[in-house]
């Protein structure tokens, strides 16, 4: 249980230093060559280690459709969410996509499942809502600071990532739900959103090979926050309540914010903390908030 845990906090600080890592690459890389690296060397890393059963539950019929559904939120998650950031900042970015991720996995176990939506999720989902509005409105500076005019596309941005990552995370979850073990399921999902991935970085990638930097980054983000610690997060959801694990998460944004403010120069105004903490503390409540019966 211990290891379980701490497992997950190293996965949650890992995570948490994709945005200050990328802003060390060239100025010519995009943001969309950077997502596109990381997930689809990190995919293809997953699928090595698990091809066997991936491919076996690539095969069986019944997990396909949504092992490809889940692989559509694998491209799009890495592709909004880089250019979040660097539309946003690396705060904002982080903490809208991660924060509003649980938010729409329940939206989508809704819509989908039919569970209705408890009182203290409304109430998660407003302060959630209300933090968002009040990171775009608050100001923002520093030396890393984004361009205020383009904020708010990155926060909307960062809204599309946080569903995408509920996308995948939901579709895995349907298909463990079949019996397919999560590794397999990883591999499976993520080696199929690798192939498209693959494609977008052979067209946007060549600026990364202009610089060993830029080269040791991505394979640091390919290797680090993506292949390493989505495989602590798979050791971590084996024994541990999936309530305590998304609680435990909210490490990464918080990490990353730090990060963001200390390394790479941003600075949010009073509005913007006050925002920042509604996000988590909205993201908290819904996380907890014990999960409703299906509707009849």
């Amino acid at each position: 249980m211990r290891s379980a845990l701490w497992a997950l906090v190293a996965a949650s600080i890992l995570w948490g230093t994709t945005g200050t890592a990328a802003s060390f690459v060239d100025d010519g890389v995009s943001p969309v060559a950077i997502g596109a690296a990381t997930m689809a060397i990190g995919g293809a890393l997953l699928l090595s280690i698990s091809a066997r059963g991936a491919v076996a539950a690539v095969r069986r019929p019944d997990a396909r459709r949504w092992l490809l559904i889940g692989a559509v939120g694998v491209v799009v998650y890495p592709l909004a969410f880089y250019s979040a950031m660097d539309l946003a900042g690396v705060a904002i970015g982080n903490v809208v996509a991660l924060g509003s991720g649980p938010l729409f996995a329940a939206l989508l176990e809704r819509v989908i499942d039919g569970r209705r939506l408890t009182t203290r999720w409304m109430l998660g989902a407003s302060a959630g809502i209300v933090g968002v509005a009040l990171l775009v409105v608050g100001g923002h500076g520093g030396a890393g600071a984004a361009d205020a005019s383009a904020v708010p596309l990155g926060v909307a941005l960062g809204l599309v990532a946080g569903g995408a990552y509920a996308l995948y995370t939901f579709a895995s979850g349907r298909v463990i739900g079949l019996g397919v073990s999560s590794r397999s399921t990883m591999g499976a999902v993520f080696g199929l959103g690798a192939i498209p991935l693959a494609i977008v970085l052979l067209a946007t990638g060549a600026p990364i090979l202009e610089s060993p930097q830029n080269v040791a980054i991505i394979g640091y983000l390919a290797v680090g926050p993506m292949f390493l610690a989505y495989v602590l997060f798979g050791w971590g959801l084996r024994s541990i309540r999936s309530s305590t694990v998304t609680v435990v998460t909210l490490l990464e944004p918080l990490v990353a914010t730090i990060l963001a403010v200390l390394i790479v120069g941003e600075r949010l105004d009073a509005l913007g903390w006050v925002g920042l903490v509604l996000i988590l503390l909205g993201v908290t409540v819904v996380s907890t908030a014990r999960r409703p019966v299906p509707a009849p």
